[in-house]
Protein backbone atom coordinates (compact mmCIF):
# COMPACT_ATOMS: atom_id res chain seq x y z
CA UNK A 1 0.00 0.00 0.00
CA UNK A 2 1.14 3.52 -0.77
CA UNK A 3 0.57 6.81 1.00
CA UNK A 4 0.54 9.89 -1.22
CA UNK A 5 1.15 13.12 0.69
CA UNK A 6 1.02 16.65 -0.73
CA UNK A 7 1.66 20.23 0.28
CA UNK A 8 -0.70 21.12 3.11
CA UNK A 9 -1.66 23.68 5.72
CA UNK A 10 -3.24 22.35 8.90
CA UNK A 11 -5.88 23.91 11.11
CA UNK A 12 -8.45 22.59 13.56
CA UNK A 13 -8.84 20.28 16.54
CA UNK A 14 -7.94 16.61 16.85
CA UNK A 15 -8.44 14.09 19.67
CA UNK A 16 -5.40 11.89 20.13
CA UNK A 17 -6.13 8.12 20.36
CA UNK A 18 -5.19 5.91 23.28
CA UNK A 19 -1.65 4.84 24.11
CA UNK A 20 -0.35 1.62 22.58
CA UNK A 21 2.14 1.12 25.40
CA UNK A 22 -0.46 1.59 28.10
CA UNK A 23 -3.00 -0.61 26.32
CA UNK A 24 -0.59 -3.55 26.13
CA UNK A 25 0.30 -3.20 29.82
CA UNK A 26 -3.41 -2.99 30.64
CA UNK A 27 -4.12 -6.20 28.74
CA UNK A 28 -1.23 -8.07 30.40
CA UNK A 29 -2.14 -7.05 33.95
CA UNK A 30 -5.88 -7.64 33.51
CA UNK A 31 -5.12 -11.06 32.03
CA UNK A 32 -2.88 -12.04 34.95
CA UNK A 33 -5.29 -10.63 37.56
CA UNK A 34 -8.00 -12.39 39.50
CA UNK A 35 -11.54 -11.46 38.46
CA UNK A 36 -13.13 -9.25 35.83
CA UNK A 37 -11.48 -6.04 34.61
CA UNK A 38 -12.65 -3.28 32.28
CA UNK A 39 -10.14 -1.47 30.06
CA UNK A 40 -11.76 1.78 28.97
CA UNK A 41 -10.80 3.73 25.86
CA UNK A 42 -8.23 1.18 24.64
CA UNK A 43 -6.33 1.47 21.37
CA UNK A 44 -7.23 -1.06 18.67
CA UNK A 45 -4.26 -1.48 16.35
CA UNK A 46 -2.04 -4.22 15.04
CA UNK A 47 0.17 -4.20 18.13
CA UNK A 48 -2.67 -4.21 20.66
CA UNK A 49 -4.49 -6.92 18.70
CA UNK A 50 -1.32 -9.00 19.03
CA UNK A 51 -1.44 -8.55 22.82
CA UNK A 52 -5.11 -9.54 22.97
CA UNK A 53 -4.54 -12.66 20.88
CA UNK A 54 -1.49 -13.59 22.94
CA UNK A 55 -3.21 -13.40 26.32
CA UNK A 56 -6.30 -15.15 24.96
CA UNK A 57 -3.94 -17.97 23.99
CA UNK A 58 -2.77 -18.11 27.62
CA UNK A 59 -6.41 -18.62 28.66
CA UNK A 60 -7.67 -15.14 29.54
CA UNK A 61 -11.17 -14.27 28.32
CA UNK A 62 -10.97 -10.91 26.53
CA UNK A 63 -14.12 -9.41 25.03
CA UNK A 64 -13.29 -6.59 22.61
CA UNK A 65 -16.78 -6.28 21.10
CA UNK A 66 -17.22 -2.87 22.73
CA UNK A 67 -14.39 -0.75 21.37
CA UNK A 68 -14.78 1.70 24.28
CA UNK A 69 -14.63 -0.91 27.05
CA UNK A 70 -12.82 -4.22 26.75
CA UNK A 71 -13.83 -6.81 29.36
CA UNK A 72 -11.16 -9.18 30.64
CA UNK A 73 -11.57 -12.21 32.89
CA UNK A 74 -8.13 -12.88 34.26
CA UNK A 75 -6.12 -16.00 35.05
CA UNK A 76 -5.26 -15.24 38.68
CA UNK A 77 -1.62 -15.68 37.71
CA UNK A 78 -2.12 -19.21 36.37
CA UNK A 79 -0.76 -19.17 32.82
CA UNK A 80 -1.52 -22.18 30.62
CA UNK A 81 0.69 -22.32 27.53
CA UNK A 82 -1.15 -23.11 24.28
CA UNK A 83 -0.13 -25.97 22.02
CA UNK A 84 0.07 -23.57 19.08
CA UNK A 85 2.88 -21.10 18.57
CA UNK A 86 1.92 -17.55 19.58
CA UNK A 87 2.50 -15.08 16.75
CA UNK A 88 3.06 -11.56 18.14
CA UNK A 89 2.93 -10.14 14.60
CA UNK A 90 4.96 -6.88 14.69
CA UNK A 91 4.66 -6.17 18.42
CA UNK A 92 7.99 -6.11 20.24
CA UNK A 93 6.32 -4.95 23.45
CA UNK A 94 3.94 -7.93 23.37
CA UNK A 95 6.79 -10.37 22.79
CA UNK A 96 8.95 -9.11 25.64
CA UNK A 97 6.10 -8.72 28.17
CA UNK A 98 4.53 -12.07 27.24
CA UNK A 99 7.85 -13.89 27.61
CA UNK A 100 7.79 -12.90 31.27
CA UNK A 101 4.17 -14.05 31.58
CA UNK A 102 5.00 -17.40 29.95
CA UNK A 103 7.72 -17.90 32.57
CA UNK A 104 4.95 -17.98 35.23
CA UNK A 105 3.63 -21.29 33.90
CA UNK A 106 4.35 -24.56 35.69
CA UNK A 107 7.90 -25.93 35.36
CA UNK A 108 8.26 -27.58 31.98
CA UNK A 109 5.12 -26.01 30.52
CA UNK A 110 6.35 -24.41 27.33
CA UNK A 111 5.24 -21.50 25.14
CA UNK A 112 6.71 -20.83 21.71
CA UNK A 113 6.64 -17.30 20.31
CA UNK A 114 7.30 -16.04 16.83
CA UNK A 115 6.60 -12.84 14.91
CA UNK A 116 7.11 -11.18 11.57
CA UNK A 117 10.46 -10.61 9.88
CA UNK A 118 11.13 -7.44 11.87
CA UNK A 119 10.39 -9.15 15.18
CA UNK A 120 12.75 -11.98 14.26
CA UNK A 121 15.54 -9.43 13.76
CA UNK A 122 15.21 -7.81 17.21
CA UNK A 123 17.40 -9.05 20.11
CA UNK A 124 15.93 -10.67 23.23
CA UNK A 125 18.98 -12.48 24.64
CA UNK A 126 19.38 -10.29 27.77
CA UNK A 127 15.76 -10.95 28.75
CA UNK A 128 16.17 -14.66 28.07
CA UNK A 129 19.21 -14.78 30.34
CA UNK A 130 17.46 -12.96 33.20
CA UNK A 131 14.39 -15.20 33.01
CA UNK A 132 16.69 -18.23 33.17
CA UNK A 133 18.53 -16.84 36.19
CA UNK A 134 15.13 -16.50 37.88
CA UNK A 135 14.11 -20.11 37.21
CA UNK A 136 12.55 -20.26 33.74
CA UNK A 137 14.07 -21.84 30.63
CA UNK A 138 14.48 -19.99 27.33
CA UNK A 139 15.70 -21.25 23.97
CA UNK A 140 16.19 -19.21 20.81
CA UNK A 141 15.12 -21.67 18.14
CA UNK A 142 17.58 -20.26 15.60
CA UNK A 143 20.29 -20.00 18.27
CA UNK A 144 20.74 -16.28 17.54
CA UNK A 145 19.27 -14.65 20.66
CA UNK A 146 16.12 -13.67 18.77
CA UNK A 147 12.65 -15.02 18.06
CA UNK A 148 11.35 -17.61 17.47
CA UNK A 149 11.82 -18.37 21.17
CA UNK A 150 10.61 -21.11 23.48
CA UNK A 151 9.94 -20.18 27.12
CA UNK A 152 9.35 -22.85 29.77
CA UNK A 153 7.78 -22.01 33.11
CA UNK A 154 9.23 -22.29 36.57
CA UNK A 155 9.93 -18.64 37.45
CA UNK A 156 10.71 -18.66 41.15
CA UNK A 157 12.59 -15.40 41.80
CA UNK A 158 16.16 -14.82 42.91
CA UNK A 159 18.83 -12.45 41.63
CA UNK A 160 19.58 -11.16 38.16
CA UNK A 161 21.27 -8.26 36.42
CA UNK A 162 20.20 -6.90 33.06
CA UNK A 163 21.43 -4.42 30.48
CA UNK A 164 18.15 -2.90 29.30
CA UNK A 165 19.19 -1.72 25.85
CA UNK A 166 15.43 -1.51 25.43
CA UNK A 167 13.28 -0.70 28.43
CA UNK A 168 10.95 -3.56 27.44
CA UNK A 169 13.37 -6.08 28.98
CA UNK A 170 13.08 -4.48 32.40
CA UNK A 171 9.34 -3.85 32.12
CA UNK A 172 8.85 -7.56 31.40
CA UNK A 173 10.74 -8.53 34.56
CA UNK A 174 8.90 -5.99 36.69
CA UNK A 175 5.54 -7.28 35.50
CA UNK A 176 6.19 -10.98 36.07
CA UNK A 177 8.37 -11.12 39.20
CA UNK A 178 5.67 -10.01 41.69
CA UNK A 179 3.89 -13.29 40.84
CA UNK A 180 7.01 -15.44 41.39
CA UNK A 181 7.04 -17.58 44.53
CA UNK A 182 10.11 -15.90 46.05
CA UNK A 183 11.49 -12.36 46.16
CA UNK A 184 13.52 -11.01 43.24
CA UNK A 185 16.47 -8.62 43.16
CA UNK A 186 17.19 -6.93 39.82
CA UNK A 187 20.34 -4.92 39.10
CA UNK A 188 20.04 -2.71 36.02
CA UNK A 189 23.45 -2.15 34.44
CA UNK A 190 22.11 -0.13 31.47
CA UNK A 191 18.75 1.54 31.02
CA UNK A 192 17.54 3.26 27.88
CA UNK A 193 14.07 4.84 27.70
CA UNK A 194 13.57 5.07 31.50
CA UNK A 195 10.19 6.74 31.06
CA UNK A 196 8.67 3.51 29.78
CA UNK A 197 9.85 1.72 32.92
CA UNK A 198 8.17 4.43 34.95
CA UNK A 199 4.96 3.73 33.03
CA UNK A 200 5.23 0.11 34.15
CA UNK A 201 5.90 1.14 37.75
CA UNK A 202 2.84 3.41 37.66
CA UNK A 203 0.73 0.35 36.80
CA UNK A 204 2.34 -1.60 39.64
CA UNK A 205 1.60 1.27 42.02
CA UNK A 206 -2.06 1.27 40.97
CA UNK A 207 -2.07 -2.44 41.77
CA UNK A 208 -0.46 -1.83 45.22
CA UNK A 209 2.43 -4.13 44.28
CA UNK A 210 5.15 -4.02 46.94
CA UNK A 211 8.67 -3.30 45.75
CA UNK A 212 11.72 -1.20 46.56
CA UNK A 213 13.81 0.69 44.02
CA UNK A 214 17.02 2.67 43.95
CA UNK A 215 16.82 5.24 41.17
CA UNK A 216 15.68 2.64 38.59
CA UNK A 217 19.05 0.92 38.98
CA UNK A 218 18.13 -1.68 41.57
CA UNK A 219 14.82 -3.30 42.41
CA UNK A 220 13.70 -5.60 45.16
CA UNK A 221 10.38 -7.20 44.23
CA UNK A 222 8.44 -9.09 46.87
CA UNK A 223 7.24 -12.45 45.57
CA UNK A 224 3.93 -14.17 46.18
CA UNK A 225 1.86 -11.15 45.18
CA UNK A 226 -1.09 -10.98 42.79
CA UNK A 227 -2.84 -8.57 40.45
CA UNK A 228 -6.39 -7.47 41.11
CA UNK A 229 -9.22 -6.72 38.70
CA UNK A 230 -9.65 -3.05 37.85
CA UNK A 231 -11.75 -0.59 35.85
CA UNK A 232 -9.52 2.14 34.37
CA UNK A 233 -9.15 4.24 31.21
CA UNK A 234 -6.13 4.21 28.91
CA UNK A 235 -4.42 7.62 28.53
CA UNK A 236 -3.99 9.25 25.12
CA UNK A 237 -0.77 8.46 23.26
CA UNK A 238 2.03 11.04 23.21
CA UNK A 239 3.90 8.89 20.66
CA UNK A 240 1.01 9.29 18.22
CA UNK A 241 0.68 12.96 19.15
CA UNK A 242 4.30 13.50 18.08
CA UNK A 243 3.34 13.49 14.40
CA UNK A 244 0.64 16.13 14.92
CA UNK A 245 2.90 18.26 17.09
CA UNK A 246 5.68 18.24 14.49
CA UNK A 247 3.34 18.75 11.54
CA UNK A 248 1.64 21.69 13.27
CA UNK A 249 4.98 23.26 14.23
CA UNK A 250 5.94 23.20 10.55
CA UNK A 251 2.67 23.75 8.69
CA UNK A 252 -0.02 24.62 11.23
CA UNK A 253 -2.30 27.66 11.27
CA UNK A 254 -3.51 26.70 14.72
CA UNK A 255 -3.85 22.99 15.56
CA UNK A 256 -5.26 21.95 18.94
CA UNK A 257 -4.53 18.48 20.31
CA UNK A 258 -7.04 17.19 22.86
CA UNK A 259 -6.90 14.39 25.42
CA UNK A 260 -3.22 14.54 26.39
CA UNK A 261 -2.39 14.26 30.09
CA UNK A 262 0.97 15.82 30.92
CA UNK A 263 0.91 14.22 34.38
CA UNK A 264 1.21 10.82 32.71
CA UNK A 265 4.71 9.33 32.63
CA UNK A 266 4.86 8.71 28.86
CA UNK A 267 8.33 9.91 27.81
CA UNK A 268 7.27 11.24 24.40
CA UNK A 269 5.58 14.20 26.07
CA UNK A 270 9.12 15.61 25.94
CA UNK A 271 8.56 16.29 22.23
CA UNK A 272 6.72 19.45 23.31
CA UNK A 273 9.91 20.61 25.04
CA UNK A 274 12.03 19.67 22.00
CA UNK A 275 9.84 21.75 19.69
CA UNK A 276 9.76 24.68 22.09
CA UNK A 277 13.56 24.60 22.23
CA UNK A 278 13.52 24.87 18.43
CA UNK A 279 11.26 27.93 18.63
CA UNK A 280 7.82 26.41 18.09
CA UNK A 281 4.78 28.38 19.22
CA UNK A 282 2.97 26.06 21.64
CA UNK A 283 0.31 27.07 24.14
CA UNK A 284 -1.36 24.78 26.68
CA UNK A 285 -4.83 25.52 27.96
CA UNK A 286 -8.09 23.94 29.11
CA UNK A 287 -9.07 23.10 25.52
CA UNK A 288 -5.82 21.24 24.88
CA UNK A 289 -2.41 22.09 23.48
CA UNK A 290 -2.36 24.45 20.49
CA UNK A 291 0.53 24.63 18.03
CA UNK A 292 1.18 27.16 15.26
CA UNK A 293 3.91 27.12 12.67
CA UNK A 294 6.85 29.39 13.29
CA UNK A 295 10.47 29.70 12.25
CA UNK A 296 12.39 26.82 13.82
CA UNK A 297 16.10 26.69 14.57
CA UNK A 298 18.46 23.75 14.91
CA UNK A 299 19.37 22.45 18.37
CA UNK A 300 21.04 19.43 19.96
CA UNK A 301 18.59 17.00 21.58
CA UNK A 302 19.41 14.03 23.81
CA UNK A 303 16.78 11.54 22.62
CA UNK A 304 17.69 8.55 24.78
CA UNK A 305 14.30 8.64 26.49
CA UNK A 306 12.32 9.07 23.27
CA UNK A 307 13.59 6.83 20.43
CA UNK A 308 10.13 6.60 18.86
CA UNK A 309 10.20 10.36 18.22
CA UNK A 310 13.39 10.24 16.16
CA UNK A 311 11.80 9.86 12.69
CA UNK A 312 9.40 12.80 13.11
CA UNK A 313 12.06 14.98 14.74
CA UNK A 314 14.52 14.21 11.91
CA UNK A 315 11.96 15.45 9.37
CA UNK A 316 11.27 18.55 11.47
CA UNK A 317 15.01 19.24 11.65
CA UNK A 318 15.30 19.33 7.86
CA UNK A 319 13.05 22.42 7.80
CA UNK A 320 14.77 24.17 10.72
CA UNK A 321 17.44 26.82 10.31
CA UNK A 322 20.98 25.62 10.93
CA UNK A 323 21.87 22.16 12.17
CA UNK A 324 20.03 19.76 14.48
CA UNK A 325 21.74 16.90 16.28
CA UNK A 326 19.58 14.04 17.58
CA UNK A 327 21.95 12.06 19.82
CA UNK A 328 22.39 9.41 22.53
CA UNK A 329 19.75 7.12 21.07
CA UNK A 330 21.62 3.99 19.88
CA UNK A 331 18.56 1.81 20.56
CA UNK A 332 16.82 3.50 17.60
CA UNK A 333 18.93 1.19 15.44
CA UNK A 334 17.15 -1.87 16.92
CA UNK A 335 13.51 -0.93 16.59
CA UNK A 336 11.28 -2.22 13.78
CA UNK A 337 14.10 -1.02 11.55
CA UNK A 338 17.43 0.73 12.00
CA UNK A 339 15.61 4.06 12.21
CA UNK A 340 18.81 6.12 12.16
CA UNK A 341 20.04 4.53 8.93
CA UNK A 342 16.61 4.42 7.30
CA UNK A 343 15.73 8.05 8.05
CA UNK A 344 19.15 9.21 6.84
CA UNK A 345 18.70 7.34 3.57
CA UNK A 346 15.10 8.43 2.93
CA UNK A 347 15.78 12.07 3.74
CA UNK A 348 18.82 11.95 1.46
CA UNK A 349 16.53 10.86 -1.39
CA UNK A 350 14.73 14.17 -0.87
CA UNK A 351 17.96 16.14 -1.00
CA UNK A 352 18.49 16.54 2.72
CA UNK A 353 21.99 16.99 4.09
CA UNK A 354 22.26 14.33 6.78
CA UNK A 355 25.00 12.52 8.65
CA UNK A 356 24.68 9.28 10.57
CA UNK A 357 26.24 8.99 14.00
CA UNK A 358 26.65 5.68 15.83
CA UNK A 359 24.00 6.87 18.29
CA UNK A 360 22.03 9.41 16.29
CA UNK A 361 21.64 11.62 13.25
CA UNK A 362 22.71 15.12 12.23
CA UNK A 363 20.28 17.00 9.98
CA UNK A 364 21.12 20.30 8.30
CA UNK A 365 18.60 22.79 6.97
CA UNK A 366 17.88 21.55 3.47
CA UNK A 367 15.90 22.43 0.38
CA UNK A 368 13.89 19.24 0.04
CA UNK A 369 12.43 17.94 -3.18
CA UNK A 370 9.71 15.38 -3.83
CA UNK A 371 10.79 11.76 -4.22
CA UNK A 372 9.46 8.25 -4.23
CA UNK A 373 10.07 7.03 -0.70
CA UNK A 374 10.18 3.68 1.09
CA UNK A 375 8.55 3.52 4.52
CA UNK A 376 10.62 0.36 5.21
CA UNK A 377 7.54 -1.35 6.68
CA UNK A 378 8.00 0.82 9.77
CA UNK A 379 4.90 2.69 10.91
CA UNK A 380 6.81 5.62 12.39
CA UNK A 381 8.98 6.08 9.31
CA UNK A 382 5.92 6.07 7.02
CA UNK A 383 4.14 8.69 9.12
CA UNK A 384 7.26 10.85 9.51
CA UNK A 385 7.94 10.92 5.78
CA UNK A 386 4.35 11.97 5.12
CA UNK A 387 5.06 15.13 7.14
CA UNK A 388 8.03 16.04 4.96
CA UNK A 389 5.83 16.02 1.85
CA UNK A 390 3.51 18.64 3.38
CA UNK A 391 6.17 21.28 2.77
CA UNK A 392 6.92 20.48 -0.88
CA UNK A 393 5.44 21.71 -4.15
CA UNK A 394 5.19 18.19 -5.60
CA UNK A 395 3.66 15.10 -3.92
CA UNK A 396 5.62 12.25 -2.42
CA UNK A 397 4.63 8.60 -2.65
CA UNK A 398 5.59 6.48 0.37
CA UNK A 399 5.63 2.69 0.09
CA UNK A 400 4.73 0.06 2.73
CA UNK A 401 2.15 2.44 4.17
CA UNK A 402 0.08 -0.48 5.48
CA UNK A 403 2.51 -0.46 8.43
CA UNK A 404 0.61 2.50 9.89
CA UNK A 405 -2.04 0.15 11.25
CA UNK A 406 0.50 -1.30 13.71
CA UNK A 407 -0.02 1.62 16.10
CA UNK A 408 -2.12 4.32 14.47
CA UNK A 409 -4.75 3.10 11.98
CA UNK A 410 -6.58 6.44 12.26
CA UNK A 411 -3.55 8.53 11.26
CA UNK A 412 -4.51 9.46 7.69
CA UNK A 413 -8.16 10.11 8.55
CA UNK A 414 -7.31 12.38 11.46
CA UNK A 415 -4.69 14.28 9.47
CA UNK A 416 -7.23 14.84 6.71
CA UNK A 417 -9.69 16.40 9.19
CA UNK A 418 -7.05 19.10 9.76
CA UNK A 419 -6.60 19.74 6.05
CA UNK A 420 -3.75 17.38 5.22
CA UNK A 421 -3.67 16.42 1.56
CA UNK A 422 -2.90 12.72 1.81
CA UNK A 423 -4.53 9.47 0.81
CA UNK A 424 -3.84 5.75 0.92
CA UNK A 425 -3.86 3.72 -2.28
CA UNK A 426 -2.86 0.38 -3.74
CA UNK A 427 0.64 -0.75 -4.50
Amino acid sequence: MQLVSRKSRLKGTVSIPASKSHTIRAVAIASLAAGDSVIRNPLWSGDTEAAVLCYRAFGARIDTSDDKAWKVTGLDGKVTPPRETIDVLNSGTTLRVAMGSAALAEPGATTTFTGDEQIQSRPIAPLMQSLEELGAKCVSLKNNGKAPVRVSGGLRGGRTSIAAFTSQYLSSLLLCTPLASADTDIEVTLLNEPGYVQMTLDWLDKQSIQYESDGLRRFHMRGGQSYQAYDLPVPADFSSATFFLCAAALFGDGVTLQGLDFSDSQPDKAVVDYLRAMGAEIVTGPAGITVKASSLKGVTIDMNATPDALPAMAVTAAFAEGTTRLVNVPQARSKETDRIKCMAEELAKMGAQVEELPDGIVVHNSRLKAARLDGRGDHRIVMALSLAAMGLDEPCTIGTAEAIKVTFPEFVGLMRTLGAQMELGGS
